[in-house]
C-alpha cells in the first residue's frame, strides 16, 4: 500500500514532455526512477481506437494541410488522422477533429468523446490530461 502511494506521488510530481523527430513522437513521462517512453503508434491507437468506439462518428478527419497531405502515402488504417497531441503544464492536450453521423446530437457526441478520451488516456498511460479539444469538421449521411 505504502509503495503504491510513493508510486502515485512521483506520477504527480513527474515531467511529461513530447519528443518529436521526423513527424512522429515519442510522450516521455520523466520522475526519480527514470523514464517512461509511449510510442506514437500506441499513443494514436489508444485515442483513435477510443474516438471511433463512440456512437455517432463517422470518421477522422484530417486536423491540417501537412496531415491530410502524409495521409496519402501510409498504408496503415489512418487513426492518426485528426489527432493532434501538445504538452501544457506538465499535462496532456488533445486536439481530435471528427466527422459525425447526420442527425445525431453534436453536444452529446463531443461530450461522449471527451470524457472517453481522457478516462482511456490517463487509466492507459497514467499521463494527465487537461483538455480534450473535439473539432466538429464534418458531417456524415448514412
Amino acid at each position: 500500500m505504502y509503495d503504491t502511494y510513493l508510486c502515485e506521488a512521483a506520477l504527480l510530481k513527474a515531467k511529461i514532455s513530447i519528443a518529436s523527430k521526423e513527424m512522429s513522437f515519442m510522450v516521455k513521462l520523466e520522475n526519480h526512477l527514470g523514464v517512461i517512453d509511449v510510442s506514437h503508434e500506441y499513443f494514436v491507437n489508444l485515442v483513435g481506437s477510443a474516438v471511433i468506439s463512440c456512437f455517432g462518428v463517422a470518421a477522422m478527419a484530417t486536423a491540417d494541410a501537412t496531415q491530410g497531405f502524409l495521409q496519402k502515402f501510409k498504408r496503415n488504417d489512418n487513426l492518426d488522422k485528426g489527432i493532434r497531441v501538445r504538452v501544457k503544464n506538465q499535462k496532456l492536450v488533445i486536439d481530435l477533429h471528427i466527422i459525425v453521423t447526420y442527425g445525431t446530437n453534436i453536444s452529446a457526441i463531443v461530450k461522449s468523446i471527451m470524457h472517453k478520451v481522457q478516462y482511456t488516456v490517463e487509466e492507459n498511460t497514467g499521463f494527465s490530461v487537461a483538455r480534450v479539444n473535439v473539432f466538429v469538421d464534418g458531417m456524415k449521411t448514412v
